[in-house]
């Protein structure tokens, strides 16, 4: 993720269904470019955050995602997290990017377990982490709310479908998540 992405991840952001489960209201112009910063300073500490994501075969940003510490902070295991442009949901885009995630996450990262979060209501997201492989662990209250917290440990991401259709996709193209 990049200066230069910065109206594509505006675009995106600044639809309140898009942000509807992560802020709760549509980004500014600075909210997105603060976002931008954020990820560049984590992936310059850690090496890893927030990607952007291009449709192959427009070039057109349609999400971004993330692999991060949860809450920000290294005492925490690594969190996976996703967003995508309205008019790509249901596309599959959220499904082959977390897998592509949780891959770079268990075996680059070598992340002993991976985590997401989303409100009980998000049905969208909750049905990529279960494709995805995790199983719901707990509903937690984070700032006045409930949030479903899923996981997996690596053992189990090793052992589920979506590893092997992950290495499956990788093997057959040369892109990989980068910074």
């Amino acid at each position: 993720m990049t200066d230069a992405h910065l109206q594509g991840l505006f675009e995106m952001n600044r639809d309140p269904e898009v942000m509807r489960y992560i802020t709760g209201k549509p980004d500014t112009l600075e909210d997105t470019q603060a976002m931008i910063d954020r990820v560049k300073a984590r992936w310059a500490e850690w090496g890893f955050s927030w990607w952007t994501f291009f449709e192959i075969g427009t070039g057109e940003i349609v999400g971004a995602g993330c692999i991060q510490h949860l809450r920000g902070d290294k005492a925490n295991p690594h969190e996976i997290g996703w967003r995508l442009r309205r008019d790509r949901w249901s596309l599959g885009y959220g499904s082959e990017a977390a897998r592509r995630m949780a891959a770079f996450a268990f075996d680059t990262l070598q992340a002993p377990e991976l985590v997401a979060v989303c409100e009980p209501a998000n049905e969208g997201s909750a049905h990529i982490m279960k494709k995805l492989g995790m199983s719901y662990r707990e509903l937690q209250r984070w700032h006045d709310a409930d949030i479903a917290v899923y996981g997996m440990t690596a053992d189990e991401w090793r052992r589920s479908p979506a590893a092997a259709k992950a290495a499956q996709e990788m093997s057959a193209t040369t892109l990989a998540p980068r910074g």
